[in-house]
This record gives C-alpha cells, structure tokens and sequence, in this order.
C-alpha cells in the first residue's frame, strides 16, 4: 500500500527532524499540521491518513469496543506503518534525518504499537492520550535506545491510567528512555502539554544531531 497510502510532506528546514503526525479516531491527515509550528518550528513532516474505516471514521486499526483493541490488527498495522515509514525515508531522501512520530489517542497508540514492534524503524514518540496498546502480547524486543514522552490526563476514560502506567514499566523494561507528565482533566492536547512536548523535541533533536 505504502506509496498509495494518502499523506502529507514537507521537507522542512536543514537540520530539523521529521515530525511522524498520526491523527486520533475520525481526523485527517491535516488534524495535527497545526502543531508543527509550536513542537518543532520549521520542521518536516510526513502525515499519513489512518487506513481502517469504522463507521465512516479513519483509524489505525480496529477495536472489538471501546477501549478493547483488535491486537492481531494492531500488530498487522503496525508492520504497514513500518514499511510506510521506510518507503517515505527513501522516496523523500530523509533516511538521515531524525523521525519524531506524533500521535493522539489512536494516533499515540499506533505509535507507540510500531515503537515497541519494530524499534529499528521508530525510536522516537510523542504519545499524547495514549495507553498500552498491546495488552496481552508479550514484548521481547530491546528498546534500548529509543526514548518516548507520554502525555496523559489522570482523569482520562479513554486511556485509563493503570494502562498508562503498565506502558511506561513495560518501555523502561525494555532499555526505553521515558518521560512521563501526567496533568489533571481528560482526553485531549493541553496547551501545557504541547509545550512540554516542544522542550522534549529540543532536547532530543540537540541530542541526536551531537551522536
């Protein structure tokens, strides 16, 4: 599917990364471009559209109900979001260039699904309102390396915070680098969080133009 797949790109300037924007359940492509300024200014991105449809809606993958995830299908799609990742690299020249994937609620949860899955390919997260999404799969790969902040509401229904929780100790189990920032409230990007996650970009972007 990969080159088929509908998305946005933009090069952005020399020496930003590429901010890997993957929307939440019923967005676009274009749902998370207006972030990019205040994440990461100037940067590239490569904004795909979710590929599986319920009820009219884009998602990354199918869920059997509410908070219950199809994990045979978030496995399958995580490998298709691999091999779209490597496809982009080649086809818009940025194998070089630093990927920071940016995800919402299933957005997040795809991420962090190909994050866990294929580590070679996805090293860097931003999960805002995300959860474990791998629940009763066992995750042996070493993540050494790889570094992912979480964005969660305490109060959040839709990403409950015990499943938060298991997903940070499971991607520290694994060698992960985790930043975890918690605030009070429910689903969705709070101002404050959006600017956490431009500090934790800067930081990182500093950190992996000095390897």
């Amino acid at each position: 599917m990969t080159g088929t797949w509908p998305h946005l790109f933009r090069e952005g300037a020399a020496g930003t990364p590429v901010l890997l924007l993957l929307h939440g359940t019923g967005g676009t492509e274009q749902d998370l471009l207006p972030l990019v300024e205040r994440l990461s200014p100037g940067s590239g991105y490569l904004a795909p559209r979710g590929p599986v449809q319920e009820h009219g809606m884009n998602r990354w993958f199918r869920r059997l109900r509410e908070g219950v995830f199809d994990i045979d299908d978030v496995v399958r799609r995580a490998g298709e979001l691999e091999e779209f990742i490597e496809w982009a690299r080649d086809q818009y020249g940025i194998t070089n260039r630093a990927l920071i994937a940016v995800g919402f609620s299933n957005g997040a949860n795809i991420a962090l699904a190909t994050a866990l899955l294929h580590p070679r390919t996805l090293t860097e997260v931003v999960a805002f309102s995300g959860m474990y999404p791998l629940e009763g799969r066992a995750v042996d790969a070493d993540l050494t390396g790889s570094s992912v902040a979480l964005f969660n509401g305490k109060a959040d229904a839709m990403a409950p915070f015990d499943s938060v929780v298991r997903l940070g100790s499971i991607l520290e189990s694994r060698g992960t680098e985790v930043s975890r920032n918690v605030r009070e409230g429910g689903h969705g990007i709070h101002p404050t969080e959006a600017d956490g996650a431009a500090a934790w970009i800067a930081s990182h972007t500093r950190k992996v133009s000095h390897d």
